[in-house]
């Protein structure tokens, strides 16, 4: 255990499956400005088991596979979702109780047993001291490799005519359903929005999109456009170029990175209208005992991107023509967390 802090508190990032949260806790952890070593973890299939039977344990992991967590403890351990709860607070009973938690987006664990839970409002967690409600997620483009990606696309997006609109498309989530049917209204809005404006579209699809959703999207398409089929590890992936060189953005409603990626570039930024899923009204009816199930972690909160979306919103991010300026999440974020390790 790190005893003083003339070079730093000990961190320790905890990377799992999930690329979103693994992206946000690398954001946050270089936000702190201290040194950090990532651990990345690999699960069992006892990590389908709720995290309030599993308690405090490495039970879930596969320590063959996995990055050792092994002594000395670190002062601060950064995790993010359901995995991660249990490893992070098996961290913290070996050391003592010294490490100090932070966990990002949910724990499907008891709040007081972290000492910082950093969400956002497409969880609908409960109110808690401990609970931080940020608008948008840790992560953001970072400017360096948006100004290459603007050098390097160039010559093939410029020549469209412009207004250049961005159409970063997603796909399925628990909460949504990219059909072919929806992905003929979105091709025909945009179509619209391009051909009244004299425009043209920079349109991309994503790892979640369906094949048959993608087909009707690019068979509806009628105005000048630069299309982009996604492709797994492809080096030419035109995405960072779209961010740099589109002057609006239409986004779809099943993500909270695509559209907090493209409220950081300072132009107009639109969320693909849908209406209320089955699921969403579940959810808000809830109730009582639905919020109690997922503080104490036995219900996995389901995203709710309507709510995250009225944040937006309500902070002039979207459907803002110009768009206000978005708060700075992270180095408030990351204000809080050096607090709470140094009072230690």
């Amino acid at each position: 255990m790190t005893e003083s802090f003339g070079q730093g508190p000990r961190v320790w990032v905890l990377l799992g499956y999930g690329a979103g949260g693994n992206a946000q806790m690398h954001a946050l952890a270089r936000a702190l400005g201290w040194p950090y070593e990532a651990k990345t973890l690999v699960y069992n299939w006892f990590n389908r088991l709720p995290n309030p039977v599993l308690g405090p344990s490495l039970i879930s992991v596969d320590t063959r596979h996995s990055d050792p967590i092994e002594p000395p403890w670190p002062d601060l351990v950064i995790a993010a979702s359901r995995r991660a709860a249990p490893v992070a607070r098996w961290i913290k009973q070996a050391s003592g109780g010294r490490t100090r938690l932070v966990h990002l987006l949910h724990t499907q664990a008891r709040f007081e047993y972290f000492d910082l839970v950093v969400t956002l409002p497409q969880y609908r967690l409960p109110e808690a001291s401990n609970v931080l409600l940020n608008t948008l997620p840790l992560n953001r483009p970072d400017p360096a490799e948006i100004e290459a990606a603007r050098q390097r696309w160039a010559e093939t997006l410029e020549p469209l005519p412009r207004p250049r609109i961005g159409v970063l498309v997603g796909g399925n989530s628990s909460s949504y359903r990219l059909t072919p049917r929806t992905a003929v209204r979105l091709g025909k809005a945009i179509n619209d929005q391009a051909l009244n404006a004299g425009g043209s579209l920079l349109v991309s699809t994503s790892r979640r999109t369906p094949v048959k959703a993608a087909r009707a999207l690019w068979e509806t398409i009628r105005a000048p456009a630069y299309c982009y089929n996604w492709q797994p590890d492809d080096p030419n992936n035109p995405y960072l170029g779209i961010l740099a060189l589109a002057d609006k953005f239409v986004v779809t409603p099943d993500s909270a990175s695509m559209p907090a990626e493209a409220c950081q570039m300072g132009r107009p930024v639109s969320i693909f209208d849908r209406s209320l899923t089955d699921s969403d009204r579940r959810q808000r009816s809830a109730g009582r005992l639905g919020q109690w199930l997922i503080k104490t972690g036995w219900r996995k909160p389901k995203r709710d991107f309507d709510a995250f979306h009225a944040g937006l919103f309500a902070r002039g991010l979207v459907d803002h023509d110009p768009p206000l300026a978005p708060p700075d999440d992270l180095g408030h974020t990351a204000a809080r967390v050096r607090a709470l390790v140094q009072s230690r």
